[in-house]
Protein backbone atom coordinates (compact mmCIF):
# COMPACT_ATOMS: atom_id res chain seq x y z
CA UNK A 1 0.00 0.00 0.00
CA UNK A 2 1.62 3.42 -0.89
CA UNK A 3 1.62 6.60 0.76
CA UNK A 4 -1.04 7.91 -2.03
CA UNK A 5 -2.96 4.91 -1.98
CA UNK A 6 -3.32 4.80 1.64
CA UNK A 7 -4.68 9.09 1.92
CA UNK A 8 -7.19 8.62 -1.09
CA UNK A 9 -8.21 5.00 1.10
CA UNK A 10 -8.49 7.91 4.27
CA UNK A 11 -9.96 10.14 2.52
CA UNK A 12 -12.73 8.05 1.30
CA UNK A 13 -13.74 6.53 4.81
CA UNK A 14 -13.90 9.93 6.32
CA UNK A 15 -16.84 10.38 4.17
CA UNK A 16 -17.96 7.06 5.13
CA UNK A 17 -17.49 7.42 8.97
CA UNK A 18 -18.87 10.78 9.23
CA UNK A 19 -22.21 9.67 10.41
CA UNK A 20 -20.73 6.48 12.70
CA UNK A 21 -18.54 7.86 14.68
CA UNK A 22 -17.74 11.04 16.84
CA UNK A 23 -15.61 13.79 15.77
CA UNK A 24 -13.56 14.29 18.87
CA UNK A 25 -12.59 17.38 20.07
CA UNK A 26 -9.37 18.98 19.90
CA UNK A 27 -8.57 20.95 23.47
CA UNK A 28 -5.81 23.53 24.34
CA UNK A 29 -3.84 22.07 26.97
CA UNK A 30 -2.12 24.91 28.80
CA UNK A 31 -0.10 22.91 31.54
CA UNK A 32 1.82 21.47 28.64
CA UNK A 33 1.70 24.34 26.39
CA UNK A 34 3.86 25.69 29.45
CA UNK A 35 5.88 23.04 30.19
CA UNK A 36 7.01 22.49 26.47
CA UNK A 37 6.61 26.24 25.60
CA UNK A 38 4.63 25.63 22.44
CA UNK A 39 1.00 25.50 21.63
CA UNK A 40 0.05 21.78 22.78
CA UNK A 41 -3.17 20.85 21.87
CA UNK A 42 -5.15 17.60 22.68
CA UNK A 43 -6.84 15.26 20.17
CA UNK A 44 -9.56 13.52 22.54
CA UNK A 45 -10.03 10.07 20.61
CA UNK A 46 -10.83 8.72 24.98
CA UNK A 47 -14.04 9.95 24.37
CA UNK A 48 -14.50 7.74 21.08
CA UNK A 49 -17.35 5.05 20.88
CA UNK A 50 -15.88 2.29 22.76
CA UNK A 51 -13.21 4.54 24.68
CA UNK A 52 -10.63 4.63 21.99
CA UNK A 53 -10.02 5.38 18.29
CA UNK A 54 -10.10 1.68 17.21
CA UNK A 55 -13.82 1.88 16.61
CA UNK A 56 -12.66 3.89 13.32
CA UNK A 57 -10.82 1.09 11.81
CA UNK A 58 -13.37 -1.57 13.28
CA UNK A 59 -16.03 0.32 11.40
CA UNK A 60 -14.80 0.75 8.21
CA UNK A 61 -13.38 -2.29 7.43
CA UNK A 62 -17.01 -3.80 8.20
CA UNK A 63 -18.41 -1.21 6.64
CA UNK A 64 -16.52 -2.20 3.24
CA UNK A 65 -17.42 -5.42 3.55
CA UNK A 66 -19.69 -7.28 0.37
CA UNK A 67 -23.14 -8.09 1.75
CA UNK A 68 -22.11 -11.89 1.26
CA UNK A 69 -18.79 -11.13 3.90
CA UNK A 70 -21.16 -9.41 6.11
CA UNK A 71 -23.59 -12.37 6.14
CA UNK A 72 -21.12 -14.95 7.04
CA UNK A 73 -19.90 -12.98 10.33
CA UNK A 74 -16.28 -11.70 11.31
CA UNK A 75 -13.64 -13.34 13.60
CA UNK A 76 -10.51 -11.33 15.83
CA UNK A 77 -9.37 -12.08 18.04
CA UNK A 78 -8.16 -9.27 20.83
CA UNK A 79 -8.53 -9.00 24.90
CA UNK A 80 -8.58 -4.91 24.37
CA UNK A 81 -9.63 -2.04 22.48
CA UNK A 82 -10.13 -3.60 19.24
CA UNK A 83 -12.13 -6.55 20.85
CA UNK A 84 -14.37 -3.89 21.71
CA UNK A 85 -14.82 -1.87 19.32
CA UNK A 86 -15.36 -4.49 16.58
CA UNK A 87 -17.75 -5.66 19.01
CA UNK A 88 -19.44 -2.33 19.09
CA UNK A 89 -19.36 -1.86 15.08
CA UNK A 90 -20.54 -5.18 13.87
CA UNK A 91 -23.22 -4.65 16.81
CA UNK A 92 -24.06 -1.17 14.99
CA UNK A 93 -24.23 -2.85 11.53
CA UNK A 94 -26.55 -5.60 12.25
CA UNK A 95 -23.53 -8.27 11.53
CA UNK A 96 -22.10 -11.32 13.81
CA UNK A 97 -18.51 -11.25 15.75
CA UNK A 98 -16.93 -13.55 17.41
CA UNK A 99 -13.82 -12.28 19.49
CA UNK A 100 -10.71 -14.66 20.54
CA UNK A 101 -9.16 -14.19 24.10
CA UNK A 102 -6.70 -16.02 26.14
CA UNK A 103 -6.82 -17.20 29.38
CA UNK A 104 -5.00 -14.48 31.07
CA UNK A 105 -7.58 -12.14 29.95
CA UNK A 106 -9.45 -10.54 33.08
CA UNK A 107 -13.13 -11.33 33.66
CA UNK A 108 -14.14 -7.86 33.28
CA UNK A 109 -12.87 -7.63 29.65
CA UNK A 110 -14.29 -10.57 28.81
CA UNK A 111 -17.57 -9.21 29.63
CA UNK A 112 -17.30 -5.66 27.91
CA UNK A 113 -16.43 -7.70 25.03
CA UNK A 114 -19.76 -9.60 24.92
CA UNK A 115 -21.82 -6.51 26.07
CA UNK A 116 -21.21 -4.88 23.20
CA UNK A 117 -22.48 -7.56 21.27
CA UNK A 118 -19.77 -10.09 20.34
CA UNK A 119 -19.65 -14.04 21.33
CA UNK A 120 -16.24 -14.43 23.25
CA UNK A 121 -13.96 -17.38 23.08
CA UNK A 122 -11.51 -18.44 25.29
CA UNK A 123 -8.64 -19.89 23.89
CA UNK A 124 -5.14 -20.88 24.84
CA UNK A 125 -3.05 -18.87 27.47
CA UNK A 126 -1.22 -16.45 25.21
CA UNK A 127 -2.83 -13.71 22.71
CA UNK A 128 -0.60 -15.60 20.17
CA UNK A 129 -2.20 -19.14 20.39
CA UNK A 130 -5.52 -16.80 20.98
CA UNK A 131 -4.69 -15.41 17.25
CA UNK A 132 -3.88 -18.45 15.49
CA UNK A 133 -7.21 -20.03 16.27
CA UNK A 134 -9.20 -16.87 15.60
CA UNK A 135 -7.22 -17.07 12.02
CA UNK A 136 -7.88 -20.61 11.41
CA UNK A 137 -11.87 -20.68 12.35
CA UNK A 138 -12.32 -17.56 9.97
CA UNK A 139 -10.79 -19.33 7.05
CA UNK A 140 -12.30 -22.34 7.91
CA UNK A 141 -15.79 -20.81 8.47
CA UNK A 142 -15.25 -18.56 5.14
CA UNK A 143 -15.34 -15.76 7.68
CA UNK A 144 -13.06 -12.08 7.64
CA UNK A 145 -10.57 -12.38 9.71
CA UNK A 146 -9.74 -8.53 11.01
CA UNK A 147 -6.48 -7.43 12.17
CA UNK A 148 -6.19 -4.80 14.63
CA UNK A 149 -3.50 -3.04 12.35
CA UNK A 150 -2.69 -4.62 9.61
CA UNK A 151 -5.61 -4.38 7.29
CA UNK A 152 -5.89 -1.37 4.69
CA UNK A 153 -9.20 -0.64 5.69
CA UNK A 154 -8.40 -1.06 9.00
CA UNK A 155 -5.84 1.45 8.42
CA UNK A 156 -7.92 4.01 6.37
CA UNK A 157 -10.78 4.55 9.21
CA UNK A 158 -7.97 5.16 11.77
CA UNK A 159 -6.76 7.80 9.44
CA UNK A 160 -9.70 9.83 9.39
CA UNK A 161 -8.36 11.14 12.79
CA UNK A 162 -6.25 13.41 10.17
CA UNK A 163 -8.76 14.47 8.71
CA UNK A 164 -10.48 16.27 11.74
CA UNK A 165 -7.21 17.24 12.91
CA UNK A 166 -6.94 19.54 9.78
CA UNK A 167 -10.24 20.57 9.28
CA UNK A 168 -9.89 21.74 13.72
CA UNK A 169 -6.41 23.10 13.05
CA UNK A 170 -4.82 23.50 9.58
CA UNK A 171 -1.61 24.72 10.73
CA UNK A 172 -1.05 22.17 12.90
CA UNK A 173 3.28 21.03 12.95
CA UNK A 174 4.22 18.61 14.51
CA UNK A 175 1.71 15.47 16.11
CA UNK A 176 2.47 12.74 18.70
CA UNK A 177 1.11 9.34 17.99
CA UNK A 178 1.54 6.07 20.31
CA UNK A 179 2.63 3.76 18.19
CA UNK A 180 1.95 -0.01 18.26
CA UNK A 181 1.25 -1.58 15.27
CA UNK A 182 1.44 1.35 13.26
CA UNK A 183 -2.15 1.26 12.15
CA UNK A 184 -3.13 4.72 13.30
CA UNK A 185 -0.01 6.51 12.41
CA UNK A 186 0.39 5.64 9.14
CA UNK A 187 -3.17 6.44 7.98
CA UNK A 188 -3.22 9.53 9.60
CA UNK A 189 0.41 10.38 8.29
CA UNK A 190 -0.01 9.15 4.68
CA UNK A 191 -3.68 11.62 4.50
CA UNK A 192 -1.77 14.79 6.25
CA UNK A 193 1.35 14.66 4.52
CA UNK A 194 -0.48 14.79 0.92
CA UNK A 195 -2.56 17.48 2.00
CA UNK A 196 0.55 19.36 4.30
CA UNK A 197 3.72 17.69 3.43
CA UNK A 198 5.77 19.76 5.87
CA UNK A 199 3.43 18.16 8.83
CA UNK A 200 5.39 16.34 11.19
CA UNK A 201 4.88 13.20 12.64
CA UNK A 202 6.82 11.48 15.55
CA UNK A 203 5.99 7.97 16.76
CA UNK A 204 6.13 7.36 20.42
CA UNK A 205 7.06 4.07 22.35
CA UNK A 206 7.01 2.37 25.38
CA UNK A 207 10.93 1.82 26.15
CA UNK A 208 9.95 -1.63 27.39
CA UNK A 209 8.09 -2.55 23.66
CA UNK A 210 9.54 -0.81 20.92
CA UNK A 211 9.05 -3.30 18.21
CA UNK A 212 7.89 -1.16 15.34
CA UNK A 213 11.35 1.69 16.16
CA UNK A 214 13.17 -1.64 15.92
CA UNK A 215 11.85 -2.93 12.96
CA UNK A 216 12.51 0.39 11.02
CA UNK A 217 16.14 0.48 12.47
CA UNK A 218 16.51 -3.46 10.93
CA UNK A 219 15.65 -2.32 7.75
CA UNK A 220 12.92 -5.19 7.87
CA UNK A 221 10.63 -6.98 10.46
CA UNK A 222 12.36 -8.52 12.74
CA UNK A 223 11.46 -9.83 16.23
CA UNK A 224 11.98 -7.79 18.83
CA UNK A 225 12.14 -8.65 23.01
CA UNK A 226 8.49 -6.59 24.11
CA UNK A 227 8.40 -6.67 27.78
CA UNK A 228 5.61 -5.65 30.22
CA UNK A 229 4.53 -2.01 29.91
CA UNK A 230 1.67 0.51 31.35
CA UNK A 231 0.95 0.71 27.66
CA UNK A 232 -0.18 -2.25 27.20
CA UNK A 233 -2.44 -1.52 23.78
CA UNK A 234 0.97 -0.35 22.00
CA UNK A 235 2.33 -3.90 23.25
CA UNK A 236 3.95 -6.67 21.56
CA UNK A 237 5.37 -7.47 17.68
CA UNK A 238 5.12 -6.50 14.08
CA UNK A 239 3.21 -8.93 12.00
CA UNK A 240 5.42 -10.65 9.41
CA UNK A 241 3.74 -8.69 5.81
CA UNK A 242 2.48 -6.28 7.45
CA UNK A 243 0.82 -3.55 5.67
CA UNK A 244 2.43 -0.50 8.02
CA UNK A 245 5.62 -1.24 8.29
CA UNK A 246 6.83 0.52 4.68
CA UNK A 247 4.52 3.50 5.92
CA UNK A 248 5.88 3.87 8.65
CA UNK A 249 9.46 3.40 7.07
CA UNK A 250 8.42 6.33 4.87
CA UNK A 251 6.08 8.73 6.55
CA UNK A 252 7.47 8.99 10.30
CA UNK A 253 9.51 11.52 11.05
CA UNK A 254 11.26 10.95 14.29
CA UNK A 255 10.87 7.95 16.62
CA UNK A 256 11.44 8.58 20.78
CA UNK A 257 10.79 6.38 23.35
CA UNK A 258 9.39 7.06 27.22
CA UNK A 259 10.22 5.08 30.08
CA UNK A 260 7.30 3.35 32.64
CA UNK A 261 7.81 6.50 34.98
CA UNK A 262 7.12 8.93 32.22
CA UNK A 263 4.07 7.26 31.15
CA UNK A 264 2.49 6.31 35.02
CA UNK A 265 3.17 10.11 35.09
CA UNK A 266 1.47 11.42 32.11
CA UNK A 267 -1.30 9.74 32.58
CA UNK A 268 -1.56 10.88 36.51
CA UNK A 269 -1.26 14.53 35.67
CA UNK A 270 -3.76 13.84 32.92
CA UNK A 271 -5.83 12.85 35.40
CA UNK A 272 -5.42 15.11 38.13
CA UNK A 273 -4.78 18.65 36.15
CA UNK A 274 -6.82 17.69 32.89
CA UNK A 275 -9.72 15.66 34.42
CA UNK A 276 -8.73 13.34 31.79
CA UNK A 277 -8.97 9.77 32.10
CA UNK A 278 -6.36 8.30 29.67
CA UNK A 279 -4.83 4.89 28.66
CA UNK A 280 -0.96 4.10 29.21
CA UNK A 281 -0.72 4.44 25.00
CA UNK A 282 -1.98 7.83 25.33
CA UNK A 283 0.02 8.19 28.26
CA UNK A 284 3.07 7.75 25.74
CA UNK A 285 2.59 10.38 23.49
CA UNK A 286 1.73 12.37 26.05
CA UNK A 287 5.42 11.94 27.98
CA UNK A 288 6.84 12.34 24.69
CA UNK A 289 5.37 15.44 23.55
CA UNK A 290 6.57 16.58 26.99
CA UNK A 291 10.21 15.46 26.99
CA UNK A 292 10.50 16.55 23.48
CA UNK A 293 12.73 19.56 23.17
CA UNK A 294 12.12 20.09 19.64
CA UNK A 295 8.77 20.99 20.02
CA UNK A 296 9.52 24.10 22.05
CA UNK A 297 7.60 26.70 19.83
CA UNK A 298 5.68 24.32 17.83
CA UNK A 299 2.39 24.28 17.23
CA UNK A 300 1.64 20.55 18.31
CA UNK A 301 -1.04 18.02 18.42
CA UNK A 302 -1.28 14.79 20.79
CA UNK A 303 -3.64 12.17 19.67
CA UNK A 304 -4.77 10.94 23.24
CA UNK A 305 -6.00 7.42 21.89
CA UNK A 306 -7.73 6.02 24.19
CA UNK A 307 -9.39 6.16 27.58
CA UNK A 308 -9.56 2.14 28.66
CA UNK A 309 -7.52 1.33 31.46
CA UNK A 310 -8.83 -1.26 34.35
CA UNK A 311 -8.97 0.37 37.78
CA UNK A 312 -6.37 -2.32 38.80
CA UNK A 313 -4.26 -0.82 36.18
CA UNK A 314 -4.85 3.40 36.91
CA UNK A 315 -3.87 2.09 40.86
CA UNK A 316 -0.58 0.94 39.68
CA UNK A 317 0.24 3.76 37.56
CA UNK A 318 -1.06 6.31 39.97
CA UNK A 319 1.29 4.62 42.43
CA UNK A 320 3.81 4.78 40.42
CA UNK A 321 3.68 8.14 39.87
CA UNK A 322 3.64 8.61 44.13
CA UNK A 323 0.15 9.74 43.71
Amino acid sequence: MTPAAAASAVAAAAERLRPLVVCTPLLPSPRLSRACAADVRLKLENVQHTGSFKFRGASNALACLAPARRRAGVVAASSGNHGLALASAAAALGIAATVYVPTTTPGEKRAAISAHGAEVVVHGDDCVIAEAEARAVAAATGRVYLSPYNDPDVLAGQGTIAVELLEQWPDVDTVYVAMGGGGLLAGMAAYAKAARPRIEFVACSPAQSPAMAACVRAGRIVDVPCHDTFSDSTAGGVEPGAVTFELCRTLVDRWLEVDERAIAVAVADALEHSHLLVEGAAGVALAACRQDAAVRGRRAAVVVCGANVPLARLRAMLAFAGR
